[in-house]
């Protein structure tokens, strides 16, 4: 296996290298078109559908159906949709700004994430932990002083899922004009269609400037920041509302808390993954991580702050250890996976009934991702390797 050449070779051969034709799909045309033209015009009002749901109807599947169907669907969602207002943009504003300058001025060590297809080493500056510790205290400081309400945040969230719906999809835009007219590296390029090009992106690893990487601003400190912020929010709301906070809620923020904090804790590792290292800036990880993170993700704890669920002791410990359990294996098998690649393979490895459906929808959501995910992994590395891929699952039938 050939050694992964320096940056300063690796930069010096994307030079000379032409643009880097954009990724395969593994599925035919007509469903290629019809699945990106689906999450294209439904996520969207998913979302704020979800977000009313949540809020508004109790977390009842039924009463949102029974209002779409009262006002027919395009009159129901136009009626439930909020406007984006000056507070929202100012909130979106300012956190997306506080966290551009953390990524930018923080300190943090020097990272070389793999060589691309066209022989570039994406270089980062690792301060992401730093970034989460400096978020929390600063939004719970100015919540203790005084000087900002965070349930204000809670209180305007449709408005702000819209503006961020609506803004992030220019955002998008400004990705697909950026691609053709100024990419950032060689990792990119178009594959001749608009559709696929705004969906999955035209660069790999755009940047403004040297310094300012995009994708790790949209996924990393935009997307899982806000999900840690929106847990802290949604406690915060209903400490406000009803003097306490509901066990329940207290071990769903736990969790989440914990989870973003082992994600920050690796970030670097993150850096390899399919999402930074394979999947090109588009709508689907840009808008996915602007938008579907900050409401899918923390929607349990969107619909517990007006729905107090009191678990008891024995059950709330219960659900809270399983659950740090589950995040630590998940973690466990990352820095198993990054070991192995790291030594090139010479290391040792080794209650209640549910009354509504949709508060578990993240659930259900991450299980199809990650099946997903799996598939087409496995596709990419079958299309690689050809049949030493199959050699391989052979020998390995239960893989990571």
């Amino acid at each position: 296996m050939a050694k992964p050449r320096s940056a300063a070779a690796a930069a010096a051969a994307a030079a000379k290298a032409p643009a880097a034709a954009p990724p395969k799909t593994v599925h035919s045309a007509l469903v290629t078109y019809a699945s990106m033209l689906s999450l294209l015009s439904l996520c969207p009002p998913f979302v704020i559908l979800l977000w009313y749901t949540m809020v508004h109807a109790d977390g009842s599947v039924v009463r949102a159906y029974e209002h779409l169907r009262e006002h027919g669907v395009l009159e129901g969602l136009k009626a439930i949709w909020p406007m984006p207002t000056m507070v929202a943009w100012k909130i979106i504003f300012g956190f997306g700004l506080f966290e551009a300058a953390l990524q930018l001025l923080l300190p943090g060590k020097r990272f070389e994430g793999p060589v691309s297809p066209s022989g570039n080493v994406p270089v980062y500056k690792a301060n992401g932990l730093q970034a989460y510790a400096v978020t929390l205290i600063t939004y719970l400081s100015l919540w203790w002083f005084g000087i900002f309400n965070p349930a204000i945040v809670y209180d305007h969230l449709g408005e702000i899922y819209s503006a961020l719906v609506f803004g992030s999809f220019v955002f998008c835009i400004f990705l697909y004009i950026k691609g053709h007219l100024a990419p950032s590296s060689s990792d990119s390029g178009s594959s001749g269609n608009v559709i696929i090009d705004f969906y999955w992106g035209m660069e790999l690893y755009p940047r403004i400037g040297k310094h300012f990487d995009i994708k790790v601003f949209t996924n990393c400190r935009f997307g899982m920041m806000s999900w840690a912020v929106l847990a802290v929010t949604y406690c915060i709301k209903q400490y406000e509302m009803n003097g306490r906070v509901a066990d329940s809620m207290l071990v769903n923020t736990a969790l989440m808390l914990i989870y973003v904090t082992k994600f920050f804790w690796w970030e670097s590792g993150y850096w390899c993954t399919m999402d930074i290292a394979h999947d090109r800036a588009g709508f689907y990880i840009c808008w996915g991580c602007l938008v579907w993170v900050p409401s899918i993700y923390t929607s349990p704890g969107m619909y517990l702050v007006n729905h107090p669920v009191n678990l008891g002791p024995q059950l709330a410990l219960s659900i809270l250890l399983a659950g740090i359990l589950c995040i630590y294996i998940n973690y466990d098998c990352d820095r198993q996976r990054q070991e192995f690649r790291r030594t090139n393979g010479k290391c040792s490895i080794w209650g209640k009934a549910p009354s509504k459906f949709l508060p578990y929808f993240y659930v259900i959501f991450l299980t199809i991702l990650l099946f997903d995910r799996a598939k087409r992994d496995d596709d990419r590395c079958s299309s690689k390797y050809g049949k030493y891929w199959k050699m391989y699952c052979n020998k390995v039938p239960c893989r990571d």
